[in-house]
């Protein structure tokens, strides 16, 4: 007999994740991961800062919203913080005096952000080169996330509502059936009332096997590696240090730095892995603005962000197929906003209000629905 679910959530990375455990309060929940853990893919790659000045202004929003989860979460969902202090110190190179004027408009106060010296910056990352900088900005209000902690949390949720997640389960297609949906995978298959489509990279590709729009997604990649940093140095109090126009960042991980040159170049959904071009620049980057020097690599890795056109969220259900509900394009933003995204799309998926302290934030759910993106005519996927 196949078994049947109200809910079927396609991609077990966070925002699968943290949507399925809230839907699971509420309906019968089958989580599908195509890979043999949860969050191998852009989850378990993320830098994974709480900003509030991290993204566009939808983005931000929800974050705020996010906040006093991340703060305070309930107390059944985990046993240690789920945050820890992390400033991030914006920094301007000769040349980039209009575009830290323009981010300092555009981001205001949020996030705590302020404007800062080069001495300030100087006290707060002492191997920057103080000659090289024209100007900074600090946000004193950001944190690291704990990301594994985070989803183990929404998984202990799933199962305690007596939801169900199944790994190393890729989905080979989806058909219409008398109660909703059949999905077709390696492991057999599943019947669904309704498809939450929370695929991260695949996201699209899951559309085209259930017929549903064209929201345009884009798979970025981005790269990033671990270096060991003098041994002299204590750089565990260190910022996030970012380059206003994002040609890299560097931050403390767990005794080492992390460093990206944040690029973004378009991909395939894969398992994305590095190129040595790209490491290469991160590290010309890094040497170029402060004074460490980089003799080995210890470690390097790749992950997809996924957009569309406006860089904000796709949430909301299908303009062509009813059922099949997006919970995509969250690009680098996923883990910040998983604890209220993860609350609306279940409102919404279940047709319920939203929780009127998330409304607060001023999120129009509006802005997120993949009818914005609908442009007339059959914007099937071919």
């Amino acid at each position: 007999m196949i078994p049947e679910y109200e809910f079927v959530v396609i991609g077990a990375g966070m925002a699968g994740s943290s949507v399925a455990a809230n839907l699971a309060a509420h309906a019968s929940v089958r989580l599908l991961e195509m890979e043999d853990q949860p969050g191998y893919h852009s989850t378990g790659r993320s830098a994974a800062i709480f900003s509030e000045a991290y993204g566009n202004e939808l983005v931000r929003a929800i974050t705020r919203a996010g906040r006093a989860f991340f703060y305070s979460p309930p107390p059944d969902f985990t046993s240690i913080a789920l945050v820890k202090p992390r400033q991030v110190l914006i920094v301007a190179h000769s040349g980039q005096e209009r575009a830290l004027e323009d981010f300092l408009t555009s981001t205001g106060r949020a996030g705590g952000m302020e404007r800062s010296s080069v001495a300030d910056a100087m006290s707060l990352c002492p191997v920057l080169r103080p000659l090289e900088l024209v100007g900074a900005a600090i946000s004193r209000d950001a944190a690291d996330i704990e990301v594994h902690e985070l989803q183990r949390g929404y998984l202990r949720r799933l199962k305690a509502c007596h939801g169900s997640l199944s790994t190393g389960t890729r989905v080979t297609g989806i058909d219409r059936s008398v109660n909703g949906w059949t999905i077709n995978t390696t492991q057999g298959k599943v019947v669904a009332r309704t498809i939450v489509n929370a695929a991260g990279a695949w996201a699209g590709e899951i559309a085209q096997l259930a017929g549903a729009q064209n929201i345009g997604l884009r798979p970025l990649k981005r790269t990033a590696c671990l270096i060991r940093p003098p041994s002299h140095l204590a750089i565990g109090a260190w910022p996030m240090v970012l380059n206003v126009e994002e040609e890299f960042y560097f931050k403390p991980d767990a005794g080492m730095l992390l460093l990206s040159p944040a690029d973004e170049t378009t991909s395939d959904p894969c398992d994305a892995q590095p190129e040595d071009l790209d490491v290469a620049t991160a590290v010309d980057h890094l040497e170029r603005a402060t004074t460490l020097r980089v003799d080995r690599i210890a470690q390097r890795w790749a992950g997809l962000r996924s957009f569309v056109d406006d860089q904000s969220p796709v949430l909301g259900y299908d303009e062509l197929q009813p059922g099949f509900f997006w919970l995509a394009a969250l690009g680098g933003y996923g883990i910040q906003t998983a604890p209220a995204l993860g609350q609306i799309a279940a409102s919404l998926a279940l047709d319920r209000q939203i929780e009127g302290r998330l409304l607060d934030f001023d999120i129009d759910p509006g802005l997120m629905s993949p009818a914005r993106l609908l442009h007339g005519g059959d914007a099937r996927l071919r």
